[in-house]
């Protein structure tokens, strides 16, 4: 079979031989256990599978059946996408595309390799790292490190067009996977530690016009709010409302960037995500609750006007930034059953709302050492900050020692999963805090727009700097937790098989019984893990595969080679000792069960 025919095969529309939309080419085929087609594999971020064949009573027989080097030595998030007879494998800087046939162990289809200015990976905070590339309309859609958002043709990897998404001399790159809705592709922007104006932007598949564009902060026409009908907790957000929390111009560099996953619910046509942190990370020189930054943003996905927002840390002092995943799950919630969205934050908060309303109905600690606050007010949603670990006190800059969690937060990025058959989410997590240094910044653009030093360690009294845990996101509490030396930075999947899947920085693919957390399987890859586990089945035969390519935050110091204490923004020195244990490298390994 060509890739044509492997794709019609599939289900999968190559226009203009089918006129049905992306969007409905996508919902029929996420059903599909024996694809992974997102980059979340769900539009509700969910990450669950309900293949079996691989299971709890017979994992410990998995083994590595074939591998793929990709090349490139620098940190591997993200994950493959799998549409038939094909797996598209993405990498970091330079952000080459593979197309891989499934019936040949990987052989090469195309390979996409764009030209980028290097001067690019100056400005990417935090390694040079792509967490995948999206599906629809017999396209495949890479967002590129220079911000350059390109759709090559799924058959054979040409481009069919390309867009500017942002302007890298200022310090706007892309990280993040895009997401296809509808007739749209979705993409955020990077760019926070440089003073970048947050924003997510929806292009038209067909020729990358563009849709939508919302900004994170700014005036109400630029962050498309409805000032009567945007409801905040249950409050419209009046005129303005970000405005009023920054002084002056400041919204202008004022960050809020939108480098983490996607979902939505094509039942309520909303589209959600998170904003990052506030620019810059020096609280003193921007004073207010500086919105929208640090917020969930629910809008509708034909116009992209906010239906609510909900901030989770007002004023931010310590880079906790809002972009982990939104996970969609109709559950109970204190006895009443909830269209909820459960979200995970860098604060250590997990947080549970109404995903219709953005009504907060759960905030509870998933990470006990977790310091800065002592609880979320449920009523205002403000969570009632600690004044011994706040980084300034009466304007003025305060060194302050021994916040949990650390800027990396109580978890980051990596996706957690959720399983319908347990009720519980299976939360990769990081077990870290820090010393916090602020200073007086200021704005050059292009330059670093900080203006904090950091120094990272576990949890006093503590060795582990990771855990992986089983949440009950309706009690807000967490059910088991498996410690781990370093932070659990690969992405979690959970299985009708009763079997949960993540991937640690020293490279171990790990498989849990989802019940109890005991460890039923693991595989040292060749290099630390900070890529998502997927599943798939091909020939009748069912398949676990995840990148393998130590890097991102945690493993910056070997990703970059830097070695200070305080660089890599304060992980260097909380993870040196990772060099032990694993080193750089860039493969894509495939497992099964005999």
């Amino acid at each position: 079979m060509g890739l044509r025919e492997v794709l019609i095969a599939a289900g999968v529309c190559l226009l203009p031989l089918c006129a049905a939309s992306a969007n409905e080419q996508l919902l029929k085929l996420e059903q599909d256990p024996n694809q992974w087609v997102m980059p979340t594999h769900d539009y509700s971020d969910q990450r669950y599978s309900t293949l079996t064949q691989i299971n709890r009573q017979n994992v410990h027989r998995l083994h590595p059946v074939w591998t793929f080097s990709t090349g490139v030595l620098r940190g591997h998030e993200g994950a493959p996408l799998v549409i038939g007879d094909v797996m598209y494998v993405h990498t970091p800087f330079p952000n080459i595309v593979y197309a891989l046939d499934l019936n040949h162990e990987g052989r090469v289809i195309w390979k996409y390799e764009p030209r980028q200015d290097p001067s690019v990976i100056p400005v990417m905070c935090c390694d040079t790292v792509n967490r995948g590339v999206a599906y629809g309309d017999g396209k495949i859609f890479l967002a590129q490190a220079d911000a350059t958002l390109v759709a090559l043709d799924a058959k054979t990897g040409q481009v069919v067009w390309h867009v500017k998404n942002g302007d890298p001399t200022k310090g706007e790159t892309i990280t993040s996977a895009p997401m296809v809705i509808k007739n749209m592709v979705l993409v955020g922007i990077s760019g926070g530690e440089f003073g970048v104006q947050g924003r997510m932007t929806a292009y038209h598949i067909k020729d990358g016009s563009v849709a939508w564009k919302a900004a994170s902060v700014g005036p109400d026409d630029q962050i498309l709010f409805d000032p009567q009908k945007t409801m905040s907790l249950g409050k419209p957000v009046g005129p303005n409302s970000s405005l009023k929390t920054w002084q002056g111009d400041q919204w202008k560099i004022g960050g809020g960037a939108t480098w983490g996953w996607i979902s939505y619910d094509p039942q309520l046509n909303l589209v959600y995500y998170g904003s990052g942190n506030p620019s810059t990370w020096n609280p003193t020189q921007r004073p207010g609750d500086n919105k929208w930054s640090m917020t969930i943003f629910a809008r509708d996905i034909d116009t992209g006007v906010a239906k609510w927002v909900y901030q989770m840390t007002p004023h931010d002092q310590w880079d906790y930034d809002g972009i982990n995943e939104m996970i969609l799950v109709d559950m109970p919630v204190k006895g009443k059953m909830t269209k909820a969205l459960v979200h995970f934050d860098r604060n250590g908060f997990a947080y549970t709302l109404d995903r219709k309303t953005g009504a907060l109905l759960v905030a509870e600690k998933f990470d006990p050492k977790v310091n800065w606050a002592t609880h979320v007010d449920m009523k205002t949603g403000r969570p009632q900050v600690v004044p011994q670990y706040s980084t300034q006190h009466n304007g003025e800059d305060v060194n302050t020692q021994g916040v949990c969690p650390a800027a990396l937060g109580s978890k980051d990025e990596q996706p957690a999963a959720y399983s319908p058959k347990t009720g519980l989410f299976y939360v990769p997590t990081n077990h870290v805090c820090m010393d916090y240094e602020p200073f007086k910044v200021s704005y050059t653009a292009g330059q670093p727009y900080v203006g904090a030093t950091l120094s990272m360690f576990p949890p006093k009294g503590d060795q582990n700097l990771g855990n992986f845990i089983a949440w009950d996101a309706s009690a807000g509490k967490i059910v088991w937790s498996d410690p781990e030396q370093f932070s659990a930075w690969g992405g979690a999947l959970v299985t009708a098989g009763d079997v949960a899947f993540y991937g640690t920085l020293e490279g171990y693919l790990k498989a849990v019984d989802v019940k109890t957390g005991k460890e039923l399987y693991r595989f040292k890859t060749p290099s630390g893990i900070i890529g998502n586990v997927i599943t798939y089945m091909h020939g009748g035969k069912q398949y676990v595969a995840v990148l393998s390519g130590v890097g991102g935050w945690a493993g910056i110091g070997l990703a970059a080679g830097l070695t200070k204490g305080t660089d890599g923004l304060g992980a260097v020195g909380a993870y040196r000792a990772l060099s032990n244990y694993t080193q750089l490298g860039g493969t894509l390994t495939v497992f099964t069960v005999d």
